[in-house]
């Protein structure tokens, strides 16, 4: 079925995209820098060294898209009829970056070009901070000016930093600042680390296409199983591409984390207040980028919650007007569909 594709309300709601990358000329060029001078992991050279250097149309688009944060993404939107975008530095954000003050100068640099945009164009983009976790109390600092000076309502981390996950205690400063400004956590994929890439790049499946899902789903898990929810029970985190695959796999989370906690074969799994399930449930929203399927969309309506589930398009990697109109045409109630394009998103990043 074809329609046109108006920004406005003109079906009911607005449109907002909730998982929607920009990139800064200086973050990719230190990409490049890595690149050539050995410093990058493999995943990075699988990923930028395509997206940065190759001739093909799907990395010279994708690369100009990314680095506009004007007419040409405001006409992109107004061609997909997408209201409102919330925007994030793209993966891996600068959290490969060795050395952490020019890390933490890119970070500040991408926030202020992004707070700049916003202001330019602020009934069309909303901000996400972008951090560097290689230093939590600065990270932390930034994520409450982020919310008290530029106006951004949420943070993203691009999953892992360096091979090292945030239910690590040293980036507790991190969530305490995000409780302090009330702000839900983004966890976006990111460039898998040499500890678990081998074989999945070998067979070409370390990106977007399973690996990175593989990589950030495990994320979540870990944030979950030792605890975070019950430290900080207001805290909500966000994950995309369905949840990376996890409402599929609740039933077996729950009853093989349950017995290993019994067990007690694994000295981190500590009895916790609720379920996993439970904690998808009150702490857990995803969105459906790059998933614009109707059963694995209503799936995870009926396991999360109508509440929980959130549009995205993952602009401008997966750019396709057809998948609008998919989405336009979900088999659901009209107040299920208003809250999938605009009231949870209204309702979790508070716009």
């Amino acid at each position: 079925m074809t329609h046109a594709l108006n920004t406005g309300g003109d079906r009911g709601y607005l449109r907002i995209a909730t998982e929607e990358a920009f990139a800064t000329r200086e973050q990719v060029d230190v990409f490049l820098r890595m690149i050539r001078d050995g410093t990058a992991d493999k995943g990075m050279v699988s990923l930028w060294g395509f997206y940065a250097t190759s001739p093909s149309p799907r990395a010279t688009q994708i690369m100009e898209r990314l680095l506009d944060l004007g007419e040409r993404r405001i006409a992109d939107m107004d061609a997909t009829g997408i209201d409102v975008a919330i925007l994030a530095l793209t993966s891996p954000g600068v959290q490969p970056m060795l050395d952490v003050e020019e890390a933490k100068a890119i970070a500040r640099s991408a926030n202020e070009q992004l707070a700049a945009a916003c202001a330019a164009y602020p009934t069309r983009f909303v901000g996400m901070t972008a951090v560097a976790p290689q230093d939590p109390q600065w990270s932390a600092d930034e994520i409450r000016r982020g919310a008290r000076e530029w106006g951004f309502k949420g943070v993203q981390i691009n999953s892992h930093t360096q091979g090292h996950y945030l239910d690590e205690p040293q980036f507790d400063p991190i969530f305490q600042a995000l409780v302090e400004v009330d702000q839900p956590l983004y966890i976006h994929p990111a460039t898998l680390p040499d500890s678990m890439i081998g074989p999945l790049v070998e067979a070409g499946l370390d990106g977007a296409v399973f690996g990175f899902g593989v990589e950030t789903g495990m994320h979540l898990l870990r944030l979950i199983t030792t605890g975070i929810f019950d430290r900080y029970p207001t805290l909500q985190i966000m994950v995309g591409h369905m949840g990376e695959a996890l409402p599929y796999w609740l039933y077996r989370l729950d009853y093989m984390h349950q017995a290993g906690v019994r067990s007690q074969r694994y000295e981190r799994l500590k009895p916790l207040q609720k379920t996993i399930a439970d904690y998808m449930r009150s702490n857990v929203v995803i969105t459906n980028s790059g998933m614009a399927w109707e059963p694995a969309i209503k799936f995870a309506q009926s396991v999360l919650g109508e509440d929980r589930v959130m549009y995205a398009m993952d602009y401008p990697y997966q750019y396709e007007a057809q998948e609008v109109r998919d989405m336009d045409n979900l088999d659901v109630s009209a107040q299920v569909k208003r809250k999938f394009f605009e009231g949870n998103a209204r309702r979790w990043f508070k716009i």
